[in-house]
């Protein structure tokens, strides 16, 4: 049995977490499957976005105790792998949290560009310390990039397991959906994304996603203007001004 299942419609690519009897939980061959998953998706140009979900009732329940156990001789960082080639990606990502997401599922969760919750069975679990385990992965710094000190001291230190609604309402989800809607709300915000020149969101994501580095206005505007002077010389804009410039020429 796979551990990652991968379905592509408009230019969307769903990867669902695929052992629902551990509710997803994250072993090292499904780390292994989902960095192949994304090594195929990314360099493909039909493909400009991805899902992020979990078969069954879960979304992830951590990492599987025997390969997190493994890990701490082989390498801890192998059981970061997963999550992080997501983190890492170009592409637009979506979590669309169908169930529990717990520990390293959770660290699946933060790794995503925007989470939708299902209101009724998404639930974000951070769990190291009830377990005797120190947080890894970057846990706390996106948890807390993510939402704010409080919340990620609520979730880590206090145990505070969050719903839908309190997830919406820290920051962490975007959209609180009914759980039958779920997956089709979640293609069509990434059918948006993928319908976008593919470079063009992947730099501007790049560039999002560095602007904790920017301290002021002039950073700020010249952390864009090379990616935008880029984008202006690309198909897109250029047909664009054409197409706007035939039509004021040919008004009488």
């Amino acid at each position: 049995m796979p551990f990652v299942n991968i379905d592509i419609s408009d230019g969307v690519a769903r990867l669902t977490l695929n052992d629902p009897g551990k509710r997803n939980a994250v072993n090292q061959a499904m780390n292994d499957e989902i960095c192949g998953a994304l090594d195929e998706l990314e360099p493909d140009p039909a493909i400009g976005a991805l899902v992020v979900t979990g078969a069954g009732k879960g979304f992830c329940a951590g990492a599987d105790l025997d390969d997190l156990l493994a890990a701490e001789s082989t390498g801890i960082t192998r059981i970061y792998e997963g999550f992080l080639r997501v983190a890492h990606s170009p592409l637009a990502t979506v979590a669309a949290v169908n169930g529990a997401a717990v520990g390293a599922g959770m660290n699946m969760v933060l790794a995503c560009d925007i989470v939708l919750a299902g209101q009724r069975w998404a639930r974000f679990d951070s769990r190291f310390l009830q377990i005797g385990l120190h947080p890894g992965g970057g846990h706390t710094w996106r948890l807390k990039h993510a939402t704010d000190r409080t919340t990620a001291m609520a979730m880590v230190i206090f145990g505070e397991v969050l719903s839908a609604d309190d997830a919406h309402r820290t920051g962490l989800a975007w959209e609180v959906v009914d759980d039958d809607a779920l997956l089709d709300r979640a293609h069509e915000l990434a059918a948006r994304a993928a319908a976008q020149p593919k470079e063009l969101v992947a730099r501007t994501k790049a560039t999002i996603l560095s602007l904790d580095e920017v301290t002021g206005s002039e950073a700020a505007v010249d952390r864009e203007l090379h990616p935008q002077l880029w984008s202006m010389g690309q198909p897109p804009f250029k047909n664009l001004v054409r197409r706007l410039q035939s039509q004021i020429t040919s008004k009488p």
